[in-house]
């Protein structure tokens, strides 16, 4: 089977609207060497600091089944996360005229089917299973009693979750099948981010190092890092039109593009939600 050509069922450009059992295809799909990462978010750091976790992840190998396998219990964490906001009801059906519910069953929809493909793509040989998660961090939150505690919890991974994938793309840069395929992916994870800040009446990429409105101070990792200006070596900050315009705003080259995170944050992270 064409791997590209699968990736593609998860990057409908009409992913609101997408009804189709991509779990079909799955039976087609043989092992693959490769892979790429998500990542959660440091919700509630302050009040954890001396927490015990007895199944504590470690950092995966810098190899590609490595991080395949992070992928695989990070995606873990995400389709648990959604299915059980799902089954809890605490999404309002009536919010924005039902669009909130609809949004949420389809992201749920796409990272149940990433599971399946992970676990499909690592094979038995380097399967890992499922963890034990809290996602109310021993009480200190209640997503799935509180619609606003859900989706300030649902942004910080969304955000967290497209900068982890980028931080994977190293691990893929000698197979550029599979490096276009993550990308891919990542850019169904940015989507995801972008519906979810917007549905919180923000804008849909994050600004600078700033959190948003609405943001515990404990999730103020998620977004540091986020402020850099520099790309490729230039100074976006630095642009000026001269005589024609005033200086292009040092935000708008922060805004332009996310930046990644370490394998090593991204278990950091995910530790806090293994118990």
């Amino acid at each position: 089977m064409n791997l590209l050509k699968f990736i593609e069922s998860f990057t409908d450009e009409k992913f609101l609207n997408s009804t189709g059992d991509r779990r079909k295809s799955l039976g087609q799909f043989g092992t693959i060497g490769k892979g790429l990462a998500l990542a959660t978010v440091p919700f509630g750091l302050s009040a954890l600091s001396n927490k015990a976790f007895a199944n504590d992840i470690t950092p995966p190998p810098s190899t590609a089944i490595g991080a395949l396998q992070l992928a695989l219990t990070l995606e873990y964490l995400e389709k648990e996360f959604y299915n059980m906001a799902l089954d809890s009801g605490v999404i309002p059906a009536s919010e924005n005229g039902g669009r909130d519910l609809k949004v949420f069953q389809q992201i749920a929809q796409h990272e149940n089917d990433h599971v399946d493909f992970l676990i499909a793509g690592l094979g038995s040989a380097n399967f890992v299973p499922k963890p034990t998660f809290d996602f109310t961090v021993g009480g200190a939150f209640d997503p799935f009693g509180n619609y606003q505690e859900f989706l300030a919890l649902a942004q910080a991974f969304e955000d967290t979750g497209v900068r982890a994938y980028k931080g994977q793309a190293g691990n893929l840069i000698g197979s550029p099948d599979l490096l276009t395929a993550a990308l891919q992916i990542h850019s169904v994870e940015a989507r995801h981010a972008s519906e979810v800040r917007r549905l919180r009446g923000l804008k849909g990429w994050i600004s600078g190092n700033i959190r948003g409105a609405g943001m515990p101070p404990e999730t103020q990792p998620v977004y540091d890092g986020e402020e850099v200006t520099t790309q490729a070596g230039f100074n976006t900050a630095s642009v000026s039109n001269g005589s024609a315009g005033p200086t292009i705003p040092a935000i708008a080259g922060s805004e332009a593009y996310d930046e990644p995170i370490t394998t090593q944050k991204a278990v950091d992270i995910a530790n806090i939600f293994i118990v």
